[in-house]
């Protein structure tokens, strides 16, 4: 970039969420880089004026804390330092889809493993073949203590995935893990470096893994296992499907007597999809909440197609279950339409838009900001923000079911419905693909 100067790293610190944050910065910021990283700030401050649902921001002293930021970025010695502050501020509304969106580098990292919350804890669920992950002996099932430094929890692992994914990726991830047999280890490993071209994906799954799932899921569609007429299983692994997929899938699913919608790992996606979704399994409309923005509070309705499925529902959801995956399980349970089983869901559910902006000298380097600009209040008064949905039955997968790839809750599910189903043949249903590099 125009203006750079040659500079040395040094170790720096911002907190988000209130605990503290570790990352290799570049000292000395240049003049021009100081005066890029206030017009970032004051642009996407403009857009939060404009656009977020809350106009009190929670009660937070806004201006205050818009002033506090211009001051840190003054302050500030490292470039990296200056856009984290606006990181922070952002963070500061405690909304789980209002998010500073920094400019992208060049080189994507891909740390060659994912994680999952499975009640409290975190573990590994797969690992990258031929990675540096899989070299240094790190496996499913093993249970993630710390992430350079910092434990992963139900609080804290989007913070963690979004510094190390989104605002700040490393080299190389120090991990603390604990194997199946209780042995506890640190691992150090070395990110694959990938030249990439700017994107938004990571927008939509909301953890270290959501850019690589939802790339695999897309190509893959919407999987389905019939097991004769009694049984079918729909793997829905995002809100992004049109009508006429929709229509197939429940026409699909009118062969059989029940329906297993597995929602897991869902990352959310159109408002759209979720209404026509849930019109294709109630054969009424059926109110799903009211949209409640700045300044008006709306009905939010599903309309029944007239065709739906009437069989037995039964929806999985886990803590990657974000967003309208959520509040399609929450619209089963209120209306008592079926069983929703599995782990709860992650409490992401505010409906925000991405506001993008540009800085840059002869070209164009995006940015912007996720903003919510709406809350949707179910039928029964509550908002799943922060909450998630807690299933009608709860079952997690074992240390050993993780290690052995076996699928317990989707075998659970099965039993359920009169059908046999192992944990075994559950586990290799839907195989799991990486993406090219």
């Amino acid at each position: 970039m125009n203006g750079r100067k040659a500079r040395v790293c040094a170790v720096g610190f911002i907190v988000i969420g209130g605990f503290l944050l570790t990352s290799v910065w570049c000292q000395t910021i240049t003049s021009f880089e100081r005066k890029r990283a206030q017009a970032m700030l004051h642009e996407i401050d403009s857009d939060i004026r404009k656009h977020y649902y809350d106009p009190m921001f929670h009660g937070l002293d806004w201006d205050g804390k818009v002033r506090e930021t211009e001051q840190k970025i003054d302050q500030a010695d490292p470039g990296n330092k200056a856009l984290s502050e606006i990181a922070a501020l952002l963070d500061s509304l405690n909304d789980s889809h209002t998010f500073f969106v920094p400019p992208q580098p060049a080189l994507r990292h891909d740390y060659g493993w994912q994680a999952l919350l499975v009640g409290e804890r975190c573990y590994v669920v797969r690992v990258r073949p031929g990675s540096d992950a899989e070299a240094k002996g790190v496996k499913p099932g093993d249970e993630i203590l710390g992430i350079n430094g910092y434990a992963p929890t139900r609080r804290t692992f989007e913070k963690i995935a979004y510094f190390f994914e989104v605002l700040r990726p490393q080299p190389s991830l120090r991990l603390v893990l604990r194997d199946p047999a209780g042995k506890e280890r640190t691992a150090n490993i070395d990110a694959q470096i990938i030249k990439d071209v700017f994107n938004l994906g990571f927008l939509v799954g909301g953890n270290i893994e959501g850019k690589t799932r939802l790339m695999d899921l897309s190509r893959h569609g919407a999987p389905v296992v019939e097991m004769g007429d009694e049984l079918m299983i729909l793997k829905f692994p995002h809100f992004y499907f049109n009508e006429w997929k929709i229509d197939g899938l429940i026409g699909e699913a009118r062969k059989h007597k029940a329906l297993i919608l597995d929602l897991r790992g869902n990352g959310g996606g159109s408002e759209a999809t979720r209404r026509y979704l849930l019109g294709g399994v109630f054969d009424k409309e059926i109110k799903i909440g009211a949209l409640v923005r700045r300044d008006e509070r709306k009905p939010v309705v599903a309309r029944t197609h007239g065709h739906a499925f009437a069989g037995k529902l039964l929806v999985l959801v886990d803590s990657g279950s974000v967003s309208a995956a959520e509040l399609f399980a929450r619209v089963v349970q209120i209306e008592k339409r079926g069983v929703v089983l599995g782990d709860s869901s992650a409490g992401r559910v505010m409906r925000a838009k991405f506001y993008g902006c540009g800085a840059g000298v002869g070209f164009v380097d995006p940015y912007g900001a996720e903003i919510t600009d709406a809350d949707i209040i179910m039928t029964d008064g509550e908002s799943l923000e922060h909450v998630g949905v807690t299933p009608d039955e709860v079952v997690l997968p074992s240390v050993a079911d993780l290690a052995e790839g076996r699928d317990p809750v989707l075998a659970r599910a099965a039993e359920t419905l009169g059908v046999k189903l192992s944990p075994e043949a559950a586990g290799k249903m839907f195989p799991f693909e990486w993406p090219p590099e």
